[in-house]
């Protein structure tokens, strides 16, 4: 297959939860944003020097790679691997960047303020993560929480997230009268344990449970 027919089938899938195009990067900083949400996530491409509506707008492909480069390594952390390849089309060159799910997370960028942030890709969005998913993948990585818990603070938990409207965090602390911090924590074993879900609505981290 040569690179025209290739990148016009990607191109044709549009931005979505795996894939999202670039037309230049200038900004290493929100570069590293859709690293972290990617590797974060399902792991994902950046088609670099396509525009919004699909069109080839080419890079400089030498400078866009170091650019990329600086993203993973000096703006994520830990630093994501990214594997490169380049591509002719047109007279253009487009890069395509590769991400993949990151072994150690939360991949970690810095924001437009110096703090450093994990992202979830959310459709064809990139997403600050909530505390709780940072308790998973804290959990996780710990091996905490391997066997489920059920006491009175998971139980009022529970029945809190017993309705038919998703409730955020705030909204589940006040209802379950328990504390953030352990709402939190029970929330990360209960969505392990496939008890509890999250969803996320009008720019809103929302909690259920998985049987609602």
């Amino acid at each position: 297959m040569d690179d025209k027919r290739y990148l016009t089938g990607l191109i044709s899938e549009g931005e979505h939860q795996q894939q999202d195009f670039k037309y230049k990067i200038t900004d290493a900083c929100k570069l590293a944003h859709s690293v972290s949400a990617f590797a974060n996530t399902d792991g994902g491409r950046l088609l670099i020097g396509v525009r919004d509506d699909g069109h080839l707008s080419g890079v400089r492909s030498e400078e866009e790679i170091f650019m990329m480069k600086e993203a993973a390594g000096a703006y994520c952390s830990p630093a994501a691997p990214i594997s490169f390849e380049t591509f002719h089309a047109e007279g253009r060159t487009i890069v395509i960047a590769t991400v993949p799910v990151a072994t150690q997370k939360p991949v970690k960028a810095v924001d437009e303020e110096g703090r450093r942030r994990a992202y979830i890709r959310i459709a064809d969005e990139n997403i600050v993560a909530s505390p709780v998913h940072l308790r998973i993948w804290h959990d996780e990585a710990s091996k905490r929480g391997q066997l489920y818990r059920h006491g009175e603070a998971e139980h009022q938990v529970m029945a809190a997230l017993d309705t038919d409207t998703p409730l955020t965090l705030s909204q589940l602390v006040r209802k379950a009268k328990v504390g953030r911090y352990q709402a939190i924590a029970i929330l990360s074993r209960l969505i392990r344990f496939g008890l509890a879900r999250w969803v996320y609505s009008d720019g809103r981290f929302l909690f259920q449970r998985t049987d609602k």
